[in-house]
């Protein structure tokens, strides 16, 4: 059945948020199988901390350098053929790291592949939604869009250790492939057509012509706070089990004995779990007491957070543990009010072109922050506690900018949305 725009607000739209939700938790439950089994490769690899922060870092530059052109085409073409394509480009990557992955180079490819599948995933089933709902709707479909993305990204982390052990680290990926090619399946069977549209804003050759988004200052506003909330939340999935494993040898010793009960990728899991439901929470606050106050009050959490998770947690596992959990509630507490944020303030004929400027911006940051830790760590030696205070703790200073960022552009409340405080 082909649907036009014409139908986007008929009563369809609820079954198409499901459907999308469930693909993209099948196609992203292995997006941060690498992050979570990061301990056994350094060693198996003989990688340093820089070189693990590049093939992490990887995937998000992929997705920087790709997400312009696939979720800009959706404001053209069929979001559906797009979303299809990315989503087997992630079954492909996964199916590379699993078959050939022996090393970094090898490992960046996979991983880099996997990128340009959730650049033609994550933005491209957001705008899915974008185009057949508004108002307060459009804000809670991308906030249960955002959150069906953080569930995949909490179940990658502990589907990933509990298949390595059962087997091995490669099966941890050949699932994660057909986790990927259940979602392709949802796509082909299930998900409408829309028809192609000429697009409202000149001619063939002004879709890529990004003038206009960048001289928006509302949605810029967000989008460079999306840039430093993935920079960060980069940092925090690409290290925490890294993380909490140097801290549990600290406090247990390489025997394991009296090992903790929540091991790290456990932890980690359970930080992406609370973080989906602080994100949901997040923007129905947002709605109520203002979108701009929430995400100033995010940013302030961030910065404390930043600081306290390396230069206290380091000394405790339990008290890691605790803060990274309580940390990754203020990272996605503002994750989804920040996207419907560009997502609203956008031009309905360039909302394409500013999700794909907004996710562009938000993964350079993504790219940025797992590279900074791995280079922070090996500048101090190695792992250490003052190490990863400085590793986490520039993350402060970042969020700093954005805060002031933020300010400076302006941004302007979505519909519904109660007025921000001044």
């Amino acid at each position: 059945m082909v649907e036009t725009e014409s139908e986007a607000e008929k009563p369809g739209a609820a079954r198409l948020v499901a459907l999308i939700c469930t693909a993209q938790v099948l196609a992203q439950v292995g997006a941060y199988a690498w992050p979570a089994l990061l301990p056994e490769f350094i060693p198996r690899w003989q990688l340093d901390y820089s070189e693990a922060g590049w093939i992490t870092a990887s995937f998000y530059l992929a997705y920087m350098l790709s997400v312009p052109i696939l979720v800009t085409l959706t404001d053209r073409i069929d979001p559906r053929r797009v979303y299809m394509f990315g989503v087997g480009c992630t079954v492909v990557g996964h199916l590379l790291f699993a078959l050939y992955a022996d090393g970094y180079w090898s490992a960046t490819l996979a991983r880099s592949i996997a990128g340009i599948g959730w650049a033609g995933t994550y933005m491209t089933g957001l705008k899915l939604l974008a185009d057949r709902v508004e108002g307060k709707l459009l804000s809670r479909a991308v906030t249960w869009h955002a959150a069906s993305m953080g569930i995949a990204s909490a179940l990658s982390f502990v589907c990933a250790g509990v298949i390595a052990d059962l087997w091995d680290w490669r099966a941890a990926f050949f699932v994660a492939a057909a986790g990927a090619a259940g979602a392709w399946l949802i796509a082909a069977l299930f998900a409408p057509r829309q028809s192609a549209r000429p697009g409202a804003g000149g001619p063939g050759w002004a879709l890529f012509d990004f003038r206009p988004i960048f001289a928006n200052r509302s949605a810029m506003a967000y989008s460079v706070g999306y840039c430093i909330h993935t920079w960060e939340m980069g940092a925090m999935r690409g290290w925490a089990v890294a993380f909490l494993t140097y801290v549990a040898l600290q406090d247990y010793g390489q025997d394991g004995g009296g090992s903790p009960f929540l091991g790290p990728t456990m932890m980690a899991t359970a930080m992406a779990l609370f973080g989906v439901w602080a994100s949901v929470g997040g923007n129905e606050l947002s709605i109520r007491l203002g979108r701009q106050r929430l995400v100033r009050l995010a940013m302030a959490g961030s910065m404390v957070f930043a600081l306290a998770i390396g230069f206290l947690g380091s000394f405790s596992y339990p008290l890691a543990a605790v803060l990274l959990v309580l940390y990754g509630m203020v990272i996605w507490l503002d994750s989804s009010s920040l996207t419907a944020g560009a997502a609203g303030s956008a031009a309905p004929g360039r909302r394409g072109a500013t999700l794909a400027v907004h996710s562009m911006l938000g993964y350079g940051g993504g790219f940025v922050g797992p590279i900074m830790v791995g280079w922070i760590l090996d500048l101090a030696g190695g792992p250490s506690h003052m190490a990863w205070g400085l590793a986490f703790g520039h993350i402060a200073l970042a969020m700093l900018g954005a805060r002031l960022a933020f300010t400076w552009f302006r941004p302007k409340d979505l519909e519904g949305d109660s007025p921000a405080s001044r």
